[in-house]
């Protein structure tokens, strides 16, 4: 399979630098010069992980990644000039599955991209294995590693072994289980739940 990737980078050098890099790696390239670009080019293409610089003219990358997790749940490799933990930790709580700081060599960005891609294959396909368990065997069991709930019973086992969970945390698990794979924030969890 031809993985899509995009670029959100106002840097053309940068750029420019990382599209080449990537298409030498067989990988099908998208490039931006800002969020608002971003999300066009996410709208018409199917994209499979992105590349985003923090700080860009017209919307920025967290503003962006913020308007793209309401609908996607692809990996976010944030791009940025600030090295601080803080803005480390920000970035990956607003969204963002990893975080790579300028300058940064292009095998470990490359090392990064391969392994953000096989976490979500992996994820994508517990995802089909859930579905299809709860459809072909019992709509009301999820079914996700080894991790298991019944709707109907309120039971939860993990390796086979029944977990007690208080109802709050069964809805919690409910919500993810059912939608395997998709990111979540804290404040979504907190409204749907």
């Amino acid at each position: 399979m031809e993985h899509a990737i995009l670029i959100v980078e106002d840097e053309q050098g940068i750029r420019d630098t990382v599209s080449v890099f990537l298409k030498n790696q067989g990988y099908k390239v998208f490039t931006a010069t800002n969020g608002q670009e971003g999300l066009e080019i996410i709208n018409i293409n199917e994209i499979h992980l992105a590349i985003i610089d923090i700080m860009m003219p017209v919307m920025d990358g967290i503003t962006m990644t913020l308007k793209l997790r309401q609908k996607y749940d692809f990996p976010i490799i944030f791009l940025s000039a600030k090295s601080e933990d803080i803005d480390k930790i920000t970035g990956l709580n607003l969204g963002a599955d990893d975080y790579v700081t300028k300058p940064f060599g292009s095998m470990e960005l490359l090392a990064r991209v391969r392994s953000q891609l096989r976490r979500y294959e992996q994820i994508l396909s517990l995802q089909t294995a859930s579905k299809q368990d709860k459809t072909e065997k019992n709509p009301h069991r999820f079914c996700v590693g080894g991790l298991e709930l019944d709707t109907y019973t309120k039971d939860v086992y993990v390796d086979g072994r029944r977990v007690k969970l208080t109802p709050k945390e069964f809805a919690i698990l409910q919500l993810l289980m059912e939608s395997a794979g998709r990111v979540y924030s804290a404040k979504q969890i907190y409204e749907q739940v």
